[in-house]
């Protein structure tokens, strides 16, 4: 009998550590339902920051459907919509002149690419100088990667 319960909780215990292990790899890039980090310093961004959900993405605007640094999305900030641009992103596979970030961070933009807020908080990479569509970024910077 002893025996038997042995076993059996055995079995329960390699169960359990079979369902909790997960063998997916990881994202190398943003997509649909990624949670980001707003960092610049506009009242929506703050207010957002605060809310109770983290703001996230909802559109990527490419071909692909996965966003990497310098293009646009579309966020859901405190129950609203807004566009924004990636300044970095968590990339595990590291490529040349791309650096690695801890979070995925946006700034804020309307249609015409200009950001909502007038500082960006965090450094942003140098890499964006070459992107058409984040020279106002560029003016805004203090701090490159």
């Amino acid at each position: 009998m002893n025996l038997n319960n042995l076993a059996t909780g055995i079995k329960n215990t390699l169960s359990f550590w079979a369902r909790s292990f997960n063998s997916s790899s990881r994202l190398n890039h943003v997509q649909f339902m990624s949670r980001m980090k707003v960092v610049d310093d506009s009242k929506l961004a703050r207010d957002g920051m605060a809310y109770k959900r983290a703001p996230k993405i909802i559109h990527v605007y490419n071909k692909k459907r996965i966003g990497t640094i310098g293009d646009r999305v579309l966020l859901a900030v405190k129950g609203q919509k807004q566009k924004a641009i990636i300044v970095g992103c968590k990339n595990y596979n590291r490529k040349d002149g791309i650096p690695n970030f801890d979070t995925n961070n946006c700034v804020l933009v309307d249609d015409q690419d200009t950001p909502l807020g007038s500082r960006i908080t965090v450094p942003i990479p140098s890499s964006l100088r070459s992107h058409p569509n984040c020279s106002k970024l560029i003016a805004l910077a203090t701090n490159f990667v």
